[in-house]
């Protein structure tokens, strides 16, 4: 089990506009917002944990997305995937792989990939048949 991921942010106020307005649409709500730090947390609806939480880098310098390295949140649905994509590239996320079956990974993989206002690559999938 995964305790939290952490996502740095360079513009704390419009990557957390982003993933307030993303992350409902797959069952996630908010935990809490400190603007001092900054930083913000959502966790799933039905428990406390994994945690997603932005922020600024602990080390003060800018955030940037590393080559090869993605977070992967699972929907319960294939039309929440689909909601998430679509709200997601309506906040100005870049898509990076439309909703679809990947069957490359099995067949009922239903995935889809935007990156986030800072580069950073989100995977919203469901592994359940239609």
């Amino acid at each position: 089990m995964i305790s939290h991921i952490y996502i740095g942010v360079r513009d704390f106020d419009l990557a957390l506009k982003f993933y307030s307005a993303v992350l409902p649409e797959v069952g996630w709500k908010h935990r809490f917002t400190d603007t001092s730090r900054p930083w913000a947390g959502w966790q799933p609806l039905d428990r406390d944990r994994p945690l997603l939480l932005i922020g600024s880098p602990f080390n003060g310098e800018p955030a940037s997305p590393g080559n090869g390295q993605m977070v992967a949140l699972l929907a319960p649905t294939r039309e929440h995937v689909d909601r998430f994509f679509a709200q997601a590239i309506a906040q100005g996320g870049v898509d990076d792989g439309s909703p679809g079956i990947r069957s490359e990974y099995h067949p009922n993989y239903y995935g889809a990939y935007v990156r986030d206002l800072d580069g950073n690559k989100i995977c919203v999938c469901c592994h359940e048949p239609e």
